[in-house]
């Protein structure tokens, strides 16, 4: 039995192509797909709302494979009887490290220093540390875990929440008690019904006084009003990988806003990307082959 699996890019088919019992397609999300097609991997970032109809359509499809770790734009649109996975544990380290880094940055005065270096300007002081910081890290998968890991090499502390309580991770039930015990916020959810909009004004009002938001998972996580008035009063800092809207369209309050760091949904935008996503894909198409059950499966809100 040979499975016929579509993919985006050349890279994907050297990827999957030499699974036993795969046969990697590259297609193209402006056309028409394969009918014969049983699996579709899409895109990384960045393509049409029509693709996901037209692999709706797609007769013999038994499971979409994302590449990344969110799956918010397929789920409640694949059809009845088709799985849908993505790529846990592929962008984990990434994105991790991106949140790492801007938090040092803010906390030490980086973008400062540089600007005075530009201007040149020696001006010596004091800066904050992240050493001893409470970081609380809303999402314990396999991001949260991973942040956890870095923040404790750095000698902050690391809280985690989940979507329920268990063995050294909070219940999400818990977060007006522990929001205004932390430092900072790290998030780290999958956009869903549950997390979208999460970050309001009642949230973003019990964090305490100079605290830093962090956005790593999806823009309409935070109200991105209510965070624009935090950043306006300077009662508030974050740094944002991602935005609502997105991309950001000239003009827009967020360009300017005081106290941001923004970078343009770069986290997990480095070398190896796709060789870890594809690798993930890859062994899930082995267990297919095999009828074996699939793993990084997408089941109501993960």
């Amino acid at each position: 039995m040979t499975i016929t699996v579509l993919v985006p890019d050349d890279h994907g088919v050297a990827a999957l192509g030499v699974v036993p019992g795969v046969r990697a397609v590259r297609y193209d999300s402006e056309r028409e797909l394969p009918d014969d097609a049983e699996v579709l991997v899409p895109p990384f970032l960045g393509y049409p709302d029509a693709l996901l109809d037209r692999a709706a359509a797609l007769p013999k499809l038994r499971l979409v494979h994302t590449l990344t770790a969110g799956a918010e734009r397929w789920i409640g649109r694949v059809s009845d009887g088709v799985d849908l996975a993505v790529s846990r544990g592929a962008h984990g380290g990434s994105t991790s490290e991106w949140a790492m880094a801007v938090l040092l940055s803010i906390y030490r005065e980086l973008r400062e220093f540089d600007h005075d270096h530009r201007a040149g300007v020696w001006r010596h002081h004091q800066t904050d540390t992240l050493q001893g910081k409470r970081i609380l890290v809303i999402g314990a998968g396999d991001l949260g875990r991973r942040m956890r890991r870095k923040l404790e090499a750095f000698d902050a502390e690391a809280t985690l929440v989940g979507s329920t309580a268990r063995d050294g991770v909070h219940g999400v039930d818990e977060l007006p008690a522990l929001l205004g015990e932390h430092d900072a916020v790290v998030l780290m959810v999958p956009l869903t019904d549950g997390t979208r909009g999460m970050v309001d004004a009642a949230f973003l009002s019990s964090m305490r006084d100079g605290a830093v938001l962090v956005n790593a998972a999806r823009g309409p996580v935070v109200h991105t009003d209510a965070l624009l008035a935090e950043l306006e009063a300077g009662r508030l800092r974050a740094a944002l990988d991602v935005t609502d809207p997105e991309p950001l369209p000239d003009g827009h309050p967020l360009w300017t806003a005081p106290g941001l760091l923004l970078t343009p949904h770069v986290a997990g935008s480095v070398r190896g990307q796709r060789d870890r996503a594809y690798g993930i894909v890859a062994a899930n198409l082995r267990r297919l082959v095999a009828g074996e059950i699939l793993r990084n499966l997408v089941t109501g809100d993960y």
